[in-house]
Formats: structure tokens, sequence, C-alpha cells
């Protein structure tokens, strides 16, 4: 049973930077080729979960929200079954639980454009509190 383990979290000032990691464990190296999507999603209360970021099985980079565009970076490395989120410049309106995903089936539509739902594989979260 694949898990995907989030990591990297924490509290930082407004201006600040964190880097997020997130492990695909219980699988051989490798098995994130498998992936045709990985995607960062965040949750505040009260709102729907949103994607801010995803990456796609030829590492074409897209971010699906222009509020973190140029702030964050993602990026994976197959061979380590691992994916990461750069930000930078945060705000507190990056205040929320950053989850990682990912999807397995092929689609050709833009990973960024999936929801939620389209996604098979979630990790536990990892919190993310921006002060001002």
């Amino acid at each position: 049973q694949v898990q995907l383990v989030e990591s990297g979290g924490g509290s930082v000032q407004a201006g600040g930077s964190l880097s997020l990691s997130c492990v695909a464990s219980r699988v051989a190296s490798g098995f994130a080729y498998s992936f045709d999507c990985w995607a960062w999603f965040r949750q505040t209360p009260g709102k729907e979960r949103e994607g801010v970021a995803a990456i796609d099985s030829r590492d074409l980079i897209t971010t699906s929200t222009d509020s973190v565009k140029g702030r964050f970076t993602i990026s994976r490395d197959n061979r380590k079954n691992s994916m990461f989120l750069q930000i930078h410049s945060l705000k507190p309106d990056d205040t929320g639980i950053y989850y990682c995903a990912a999807r397995r089936e092929r689609t050709t539509s833009r990973c960024a454009d999936l929801g939620a739902a389209d996604y098979g594989y979630w990790g536990q979260g990892t919190q993310v509190t921006v002060s001002s």
C-alpha cells in the first residue's frame, strides 16, 4: 500500500521561506515513475482543498492558482519517490494544511486542472503557518 508522507511545514513570518517534501513510502525505488501527476493542495478552515501546484510525468510544471505564481516551485525526483515544494515570500494567506497528492492513471488534462477527487493517493498533511 503506497503511503505519502509530507514534512517541512512550520511557523514562519511573512516574507520567509519553507521547503516541503513528500515521499512515497512502502514502495520500491522508482515507483514514482508510475505517477502521472503529483500535486500539492492546501486547505484552510471553512474552505475546500485548493490545488496550488502540480507536476506531470514529463516534468511539465504548472501552478493551479495565480496567487502562488513566482513564489512556489514544485519539483520531483522519481528515483527517490519524492516531490518537493519550495515556497518563498510567504504571506499570511498561505497559511493552511498542505497535502501531497499523486495519481497513477494517465490523463490528457493538465495536472493542475485536476481536482482533489482526481487524485487517489494522499498524505496526512503538514501545517504551514505564516504570521504577519
